[in-house]
């Protein structure tokens, strides 16, 4: 009796863990869902296809910056109200954005969420060719998900014609 007590309760145990699981593996699906929405709605069309002011600043926290490498090895920072600013000259001078002309498009190449903090890797094309490694960093605010970082890794053109 007590040995099918035993099996009885493992099972039980077993079950619950599993549940539970499969719950959080759920709700990590959801959230990179959100994540995607974000980062196409606000920064691939938001920022770069239309210059959508109203979308980027759904998508993008006030306090974000973009950072790169200057030369001399300095950090460049670009804070999102001089990239919207840059977008909308491009849109207003018949370019897409302002240093290109064909459509962006996107391809995720990783998701990673703990909690309120994500990270996404992108490969972001501009028409067919692959322009950037972006690497976007994500916090779950009240009102959502919002990009607050990016940096990335501008591709070699001898790369690009290959």
């Amino acid at each position: 009796m007590k040995t099918k007590l035993h099996k009885f309760i493992i099972l039980v145990v077993l079950s619950m863990i599993t549940s539970r699981s499969y719950a959080q593996e759920q709700d990590i699906l959801k959230e990179k869902e959100l994540i995607k929405e974000v980062i196409q709605s606000a920064y691939v069309d938001g920022l770069c296809n239309n210059a959508d002011e109203e979308a980027v600043n759904k998508g993008f926290h006030p306090g974000f910056y973009l950072l790169g490498i200057g030369q001399v090895n300095t950090i460049v920072q670009l804070p999102i109200y001089n990239w919207i600013e840059y977008a909308k000259k491009g849109k207003r001078s018949g370019l897409k954005y302002s240093f290109q002309n064909e459509l962006t498009t996107i391809k995720f190449q990783f998701i990673d969420v703990s909690g309120t903090a994500a990270v996404a890797k992108i490969d972001f094309f501009e028409g067919d060719k692959l322009k950037f490694n972006d690497y976007l960093s994500l916090l779950k605010f009240k009102d959502g998900w919002k990009i607050v970082c990016k940096t990335y890794y501008a591709i070699p053109e001898e790369s690009k014609k290959e």
